[in-house]
């Protein structure tokens, strides 16, 4: 660890979106190397975009003559750059991420990182189908989790208000796409977007 920093990297973050899959491993290496703390926030980024007028990257650009193509060609660099070869398209993408927010909601901040652990992979590697409880549910009993539990957690109101009322706050802040990252120091709060932002980052955490 170089150091150890009062500040907090936060993580707008929802299953659905693959630059949440590439943005979290650095940033999570990045929190331990500058003793941060890494925090998720969950959203449902079909309501952000709802509330922004945002829309995803291959339907927004889907007529603009070679914009998606080089944005694939930009994602093969940075797979290879961060050596993250073995994520691989979901075959259901674009999946309804609403039940696996929930379930990041109906737990705390260090067991959230943990069903990022488990989640991230079974999603982006192995091709989960993230829209059906029972494969989630399989998913989780897999790591010796209580799978009834949890899914029984993201039927409860309290919990469904807290993913809506995280999608209407991260708005509110600024956010209108997934990754947005928060670097939190004292009083001061910077936002950044896009995995291509983890430099500036490493760059902001580096001069404290």
């Amino acid at each position: 660890m170089a150091k150890t920093l009062n500040a907090t990297i936060e993580l707008i973050f929802d299953f659905v979106s693959p630059n949440a899959y590439f943005a979290y491993y650095p940033l999570k290496d990045m929190a331990a190397k500058y003793g941060s703390e890494l925090l998720v926030t969950p959203v449902f980024l079909g309501g952000m975009h709802k509330l922004t007028g945002n829309a995803p990257p291959f339907i927004r650009d889907a007529e603009v003559k070679g914009k998606n193509e080089y944005a694939m060609l930009e994602m093969n660099r940075f797979i290879a750059k961060h050596g993250m070869t073995n994520w691989k398209m979901n075959p259901k993408f674009p999946f309804n991420s609403v039940t696996l927010q929930r379930l990041l909601c109906g737990v705390d901040a260090a067991e959230r990182l943990k069903l990022l652990d488990l989640l991230l992979p079974a999603i982006w590697e192995h091709g989960l189908d993230a829209s059906d409880p029972d494969a989630i549910g399989q998913a989780l009993s897999s790591a010796r989790l209580d799978a009834a539990d949890l899914l029984s957690k993201t039927q409860e109101p309290t919990v469904k208000q807290s993913l809506m009322d995280n999608t209407d706050q991260a708005v509110a802040r600024g956010a209108f796409g997934i990754p947005t990252i928060y670097v939190k120091t004292g009083d001061k709060s910077e936002m950044f977007f896009g995995k291509e932002r983890l430099g500036q980052i490493e760059e902001l955490l580096q001069s404290l």
